[in-house]
């Protein structure tokens, strides 16, 4: 039987990213994203590549409809928590506190809900792995981080307190934390649209992550023997030695 892989925010992205990669590694492949059109179009061209997939729209944020989605399920053995993302950059003393819910509620109720949905399926399964796309955020705070690193603070949390209730049941619980990674819509959200805000995330910054170097790491610990937990994976571009060491290559002078 085919194993089935849930990706959530697999719209763009590392989720996008990660959903090719699964594919093509024979996976029937699950696609999970609130805009209906994106993962339309992707389930259409993995399945003209000769892949499995389907394609759900659905926000995670919602528990009736997340609930409503496990039902139709009669299968799921890998669950890649990938939904998330970050709004604004402003100092704890002038953050709206709208933007920090919001955060919370997509990166860790997000998990939360898909996680306790489909767990009787991934128990039920044998062999079931949850993987929660977190962020070097979770691990280290920085300034004009607050919103974004509490909430993947509480992604950890959520992943490592699983994997201690877990134990002795046939279910992994693994952690990718990327650092800096260059995607089409991670910073642009991030700044509210405004795109030479969001350039200037990575300006001078030699080869930052890409998404499908983030979803190579992603399948392969997913991949690995069944006994292998990958507990906690940290991925940085060579340039980002930490949040507050990033190498620039100056700009020409003309």
């Amino acid at each position: 039987m085919t194993a089935t892989a849930v990706v959530t925010g697999a719209s763009s992205g590392i989720g996008a990213a990660t959903a090719r990669g699964l594919a093509a590694r024979g996976y029937d492949v699950v696609l999970v994203a609130r805009r209906a059109d994106r993962v339309e179009r992707l389930a259409a061209e993995l399945v003209g590549a000769g892949h499995r997939a389907r394609a759900r729209a659905l926000d995670v944020t919602d528990r009736a409809a997340v609930d409503a989605f496990a039902a139709e399920l009669d299968s799921c053995d890998v669950l890649v928590n990938n939904a998330g993302g970050a709004v604004g950059t402003e100092t704890v003393a002038e953050a709206d506190p709208a933007d920090w819910r919001a955060m919370y509620e997509v990166n860790v109720l997000g998990v939360l809900h898909l996680t306790q949905a489909l767990l009787p399926l991934l128990v039920a399964g044998g062999a079931g792995t949850v993987l929660v796309v977190g962020s070097v955020a979770g691990h280290v705070v920085y300034e004009g981080g607050g919103g974004y690193a509490a909430a993947k603070h509480g992604a950890h949390a959520l992943a490592a307190t699983l994997r201690l209730e877990l134990c002795g049941q046939p279910v992994r619980v693994l952690e990718i934390a990327p650092g800096m990674v260059k995607t089409d819509e991670f910073s642009l959200n991030r700044m509210r649209g405004d795109a030479d805000a969001a350039e200037a995330v990575y300006a001078g910054v030699p080869d930052p992550l890409t998404a499908e170097d983030v979803a190579d790491a992603v399948v392969w610990a997913v991949t690995r023997p069944q006994h292998v937990n990958i507990d906690l994976m940290v991925l940085r571009p060579r340039a980002q030695a930490a949040q507050h060491k990033v190498y620039r290559v100056a700009p020409e002078q003309g």
